[in-house]
């Protein structure tokens, strides 16, 4: 098998999670990626049913409200006015991490970042594609109120914790794919094999000169 195998230039291992194992990260994936589709999108009908537009509700004093809102722009009100842009750019970043998560083996932590995100970003455009004014340039509902700083939704907060444990897992965990401590395993065995061929060179001429 492993002769045939090597002729033939097939890899002995040609999926190293393997496939159960991948079809497991998929799902994990999808159905992070629903429940935060659901969470949002209920807590965005509570929101529209109970509140009422621009009156706060104070949680935690002045760090924390309610407040009803319609933004066109993106995450916590940000590029308000280019709701087409916005919208484009959400599709685009979906369609990648989908194609992403079916094309090649995750992790497990991968799976959980990756579906909060795409679940973030689709409660999002679900408002961009069914509410006023019009398809792919609705408004979506915000009504947490940040101090006054920004408003936001639950999809906002599953993309920015997202993102934040990305970014600390790929500075804290060795393996992480494009992580520094990944480069850093990368360029190791380079420079241990190195240091192992001079330390080894320095072995053979010093058994030399004692023979001599």
């Amino acid at each position: 098998m492993r002769a045939m195998q090597e002729q033939t230039g097939t890899p002995l291992t040609a999926d190293p999670i393997g496939h159960a194992q991948r079809l497991v990260e998929i799902t994990r994936f999808w159905c992070l990626a629903l429940g935060v589709v659901v969470i949002d999108q209920v807590s965005k009908w509570v929101a529209l049913r109970e509140l009422t537009p621009g009156v706060e509700h104070p949680l935690i004093g002045d760090l924390l409200s309610f407040r009803l809102t319609r933004n066109s722009g993106a995450a916590f009100s940000a590029f308000d006015g280019m709701t087409y842009v916005v919208t484009a750019l959400a599709v685009v970043i979906v369609l990648g991490i989908v194609h992403r998560i079916h094309t090649k083996p995750v992790t497990r932590w991968l799976a959980v970042v990756l579906g909060f995100i795409v679940g973030g970003a689709l409660g999002n455009l679900i408002d961009r594609f069914v509410r006023e004014p019009g398809i792919g340039r609705g408004h979506v509902i915000d009504f947490i109120d940040y101090g006054g700083l920004f408003v936001g939704n639950v999809a906002d907060i599953a993309i920015v914790l997202a993102a934040i444990a990305y970014v600390v897992h790929s500075f804290v965990r060795p393996g992480t794919p494009g992580s520094v401590a990944d480069v850093a395993d990368r360029d190791a065995p380079g420079l241990r094999d190195t240091t192992g061929a001079s330390d080894a060179d320095g072995a053979s001429r010093h058994e030399g000169q004692g023979r001599a």
